[in-house]
């Protein structure tokens, strides 16, 4: 019986039944035409229960299936459905499947470890078999659910056995990166031993020899391996011609590759762990290894991007690298957040259906906020992250303008005094959780919603037209306040902490206690800042701490109910790891935009203090570095000197100040080499060295604008 029939068949979304009666009449098993086997056409449609049919007559095609995974013209969905289908079988069928993959993934492994092999495709595929046998693991038949780990911390069950094929790779893995932490210990002339291994590795693939994943020598084992390099032409890694091995050092040669066996490592170690725990085993390898992953990651921050995906999973090991990630571009951070905050959404090239009507948001004009509260509480998370479709009452109008329109009309209620959700802060520009919104029977409800507005509007690129104050920003990062953040709503205040700080307390007699007079419910009220705080002094070795603790409890604990109500909105739609890519500046530019800024109406509001006046070398270098940068950049110093990107309705005319309107200030520093300029936020000023060149001005500017909060003092 000819193929032509089951092909037919199986091109009828694989039709299990008319199959199966085909193969017992003895129909043949080959492909048509064009090369495409029955098994082919099953595979693309995800057809596992007509692959299972095929399989039980022709077994061979078992391995096929496996090493389809492979393929990357297959789409990996597919795959997955058919070997899930497949594993649900039987337990032996499940471990069977799940130990094939972990043998061909080991294969790839060190393929990709082979400096001759092509990175792209290799890496592609490594990670890509890697994934669908994760999947498989956790969909097995039975699969626990207690989360257990079953095969990287010490149980020896029969599912920790498909794990085994791949402690081969973990441990060509481990030896690369201990022979790269010897390499980097050495002196940099003593490095050509491994380039030279390296090297011969690749004159034997160029002439036409197959060779075998490469085994980090062991000690006394170089001299018969680093000779006759022969000539090195250019070798495809990642996608692109690389300059010639002799010009490349170890590290520029294999960061790639072993970043993408990590990334495979920790999917298989994760896979094993219950959601939101981070495998010991991991933890102990990334510990173990921390200076070879500085080192990658310094040469090649990308590797961050690519492969080292566990940062953002990992807050034990986030905080190892976040030096490390905050050193890079916003722009790319922005990338890489945004890749990430959808990497859970559906595949791209699945058909974008037609809006359901029971999914638009229908919202009232005249009661928009508490309507919107409404309809977003009860309205499904996950479709809210794919898309949003609002329509006004009575109105046909819906699409992108009616949305962009509900973001504007809710930024503005947001902070609407009728909700007493926020206060204005000092300056009069920004915003600030009201520590009396209690006030409002709903209040802690409406924070929440607040929450979902902002975090729906940063998922969805959407800018508001609010600003909060700093320690606002702080608090949705998760960043500690300090006593100048206090300086936002009480500036007078701050200037009071500042002194303390500054001054030696030791004979004045204040008679501090760490107890403060605070507004409770509408009363004031005796608050202590630490247990016993009434009866414990202020003195000059412990007022640092009286600071902060008083810094927290006007900042923090005073507000900590709304505050922790906003975040619970807030991280429906925005994870906390993915927001820590940002520090509290940068926040408010993703979430409000970039501002337009005026630089001739901002020379002509500047003064100038101590030496400096308007036609001084020093400073026409300034403003020429001013009309240089990027609009960014111009942002940036902005928010250095006086702590916000905003400039208020009227100009640089109407900044204002801790103590009311303050302009922009520019005061003279002593040059001495290195020195960055400072500044003081409560007055606007930036204290500039006198540079003695344009050059090196700029070069100082920039680096202390991109230090970001380092360079801040109070007045």
């Amino acid at each position: 019986m000819s193929t032509f029939v089951i092909m037919k068949a199986l091109q009828h979304h694989g039709q299990r039944d008319t199959a199966q009666i085909l193969l017992l009449r003895g129909a043949k098993y080959l492909p048509d035409k064009n090369g495409v086997t029955p098994l082919d056409l099953c595979v693309q449609g995800g057809y596992g229960e007509t692959c299972e049919v095929l399989i039980q007559y022709h077994p061979r095609l078992f391995q096929t299936i496996i090493q389809m995974t492979q393929n990357e013209d297959l789409r990996e969905n597919m795959l997955r459905q058919v070997l899930e289908h497949l594993s649900q079988q039987s337990e032996s069928q499940y471990l069977k499947i799940l130990t094939s993959l972990a043998e061909v993934a080991t294969t790839n492994g060190h393929k990709l470890l082979s400096i001759s092999s092509n990175y792209d495709a290799q890496m592609k595929s490594l990670l890509r078999i890697v994934r669908i046998f994760c999947h498989v693991f956790r969909i097995g038949p039975s699969s626990p659910s207690n989360g257990i780990d079953m095969g990287y911390n010490g149980n020896k069950t029969p599912r920790s056995q498909v794990f085994k094929p791949l402690e081969l790779l973990w441990h060509s893995l481990d030896e690369w990166l201990v022979l790269i932490a010897t390499e980097l210990m050495k002196n940099k002339k003593d490095s050509t031993d491994i380039t030279s291994i390296l090297l011969k590795q690749k004159g034997q693939d160029q002439d036409g020899t197959s060779i075998p994943p490469f085994e980090p020598p062991g000690p006394g084992s170089y001299e018969n391996l680093s000779t006759g390099t022969g000539e090195s032409k250019p070798d495809a890694l990642g996608g692109k011609q690389e300059a010639s091995a002799d010009c490349q050092d170890v590290i520029s040669m294999t960061a790639n590759r072993l970043s993408a066996v990590i990334q495979a490592f920790y999917m298989c170690c994760s896979c094993q762990m219950p959601p939101g725990m981070t495998s010991p085993r991991f933890i102990e390898f990334v510990c173990k290894h921390d200076e070879v992953l500085k080192c990658f990651v310094n040469r090649n921050p990308k590797i961050i991007f690519d492969h080292f995906h566990f940062l953002l999973e990992c807050p034990e090991l986030m905080s190892r690298f976040m030096h490390i990630i905050k050193a890079q571009p916003f722009k790319d951070r922005c990338e890489w957040f945004y890749e990430h905050l959808h990497s859970g959404q559906p595949d791209s090239d699945m058909v974008h259906r037609p809006v359901n009507e029971n999914d638009i948001l229908l919202v009232h004009r005249d009661s928009i906020f508490r309507s919107s509260c409404e309809v977003v509480s009860k309205a499904n998370c996950a479709k809210l992250k794919q898309g949003i479709a609002v329509r006004f009452h009575g109105e046909e109008g819906m699409g992108q303008g009616v949305v962009r329109e509900w973001f504007d009309i809710l930024s503005n209620e947001i902070v609407n005094p009728d909700y007493a959700l926020f206060t204005q802060s000092a300056d009069g520009t920004t915003f600030q959780p009201n520590s009396n919104s209690y006030v409002n029977p709903d209040h802690l409800n409406y924070f929440r919603f607040a929450g979902q507005i902002l975090g729906l509007a940063l998922n969805h690129r959407q800018l508001v037209n609010i600003y909060f104050t700093r320690s606002f920003y702080k608090h949705i990062l998760g960043i500690p306040v300090n006593y100048q953040d206090v300086a936002s709503i009480d500036p007078e205040y701050a200037k009071n902490l500042q002194w303390i700080l500054d001054n030696d307390i030791s004979d004045l007699g204040l008679e501090l206690t760490f107890s403060v007079e605070t507004d409770v419910f509408g009363a004031m009220e005796e608050v202590p800042l630490k247990p016993g705080g009434g009866s414990i002094l202020v003195t000059q070795n412990n007022k640092a701490e009286y600071v902060q603790l008083v810094t927290e409890l006007r900042m923090t604990r005073a507000i900590q109910p709304q505050i922790n109500a906003f975040l619970q909105g807030f991280h429906m739609f925005i994870p906390p790891s993915l927001i820590q890519l940002f520090d509290e500046y940068e926040l408010e530019l993703l979430l409000s935009g970039m501002p337009e800024i005026d630089v001739s109406d901002w020379l002509k509001n500047t003064e100038y203090t101590s030496g400096y006046e308007r036609e001084d070398p020093v400073i026409q270098w300034f403003w020429e570095v001013v009309e240089d940068i990027t609009p960014e950049e111009r942002v940036l110093l902005l928010q250095f000197v006086t702590g916000s990107s905003r400039v208020p309705h009227g100009g640089f005319a109407n900044i204002m100040g801790g103590s009311g309107l303050q302009n922009f200030t520019i005061a003279a520093v002593p040059y001495t080499p290195n020195l960055l300029p400072t500044s003081s936020t409560c007055i606007n000023m930036l204290k500039l060295p006198e540079y003695p060149s344009k050059e090196i001005l700029k070069d100082r500017l920039l680096v202390a604008l991109h230090c970001g909060s380092y360079g801040y003092t109070m007045a």
